[in-house]
């Protein structure tokens, strides 16, 4: 009876192993075979449905942030994820995805600042950052395309790594263009470093495997 009892454990554990590879190689299959821009709208429902959570239990605090605070907050994290990819351990437990998440909405914060009047209150109603959210959602989702046609989707032959350092770049670029005071000669100017951060979030976790929830 013992004899047959372990027989069957060992059966189990063998069809539970081949039912998970079977599963594993479904889910890896399904996930190659989206487009960029369905992964794109995956990822940023995610971050939406997270940053409209966070406005319902803090309102629109972010708003007391000036431009030069958001890029320090993407740096923040950006650097930590460098950090965690060298050194390889992290010791609090928020991880490499959530950071990736939280560069997505702090862009989008950044995006929303520059379009608000200077006037414009600090106390938002949620609807009305729903939409403003949405919008430069769409502009973004845009202009990821338009990009990504031209340049072939080169970006699926890089490291996370390469992403993270891109990402840095775009934020010592910003940085130096902020102590410009828009004085800058050629440069497209912050716009467009917070999107291409935004768009570059995007494809790390594109990479990483991580579009679900």
């Amino acid at each position: 009876m013992v004899l047959r009892l372990s027989r069957a454990r060992k059966h189990s554990r063998k069809a539970a192993g081949a039912y998970s590879a079977r599963l594993f190689c479904f889910t890896t299959s399904f996930f190659t075979l989206l487009t960029t821009a369905a992964h794109y709208d995956l990822i940023l429902a995610r971050c939406r449905e997270l940053f409209l959570a966070k406005t319902h239990d803090y309102g629109t605090a972010w708003r007391i942030l000036r431009l030069p605070s958001v890029t320090d907050q993407i740096f923040i994290k950006a650097n930590r994820i460098r950090t965690i990819q060298e050194v390889g351990q992290q010791l609090i437990a928020d991880d490499v995805d959530g950071e990736f998440v939280a560069i997505i909405n702090y862009c989008l914060i950044a995006l929303m600042q520059l379009r608000l009047p200077a006037d414009a209150p600090l106390d938002l109603p949620a609807d009305q950052v729903a939409a403003s959210y949405d919008e430069e959602n769409a502009r973004n989702r845009d202009l990821l395309l338009a990009k990504n046609h031209d340049y072939g989707e080169a970006w699926r032959q890089m490291r996370v790594s390469s992403i993270t350092d891109l990402i840095l770049m775009k934020l010592h670029r910003i940085k130096q263009l902020e102590d410009l005071g828009g004085a800058a000669r050629v440069s497209e100017g912050v716009e467009g470093g917070y999107r291409d951060m935004l768009n570059y979030a995007v494809f790390a976790l594109i990479l990483r495997g991580k579009t679900g929830s």
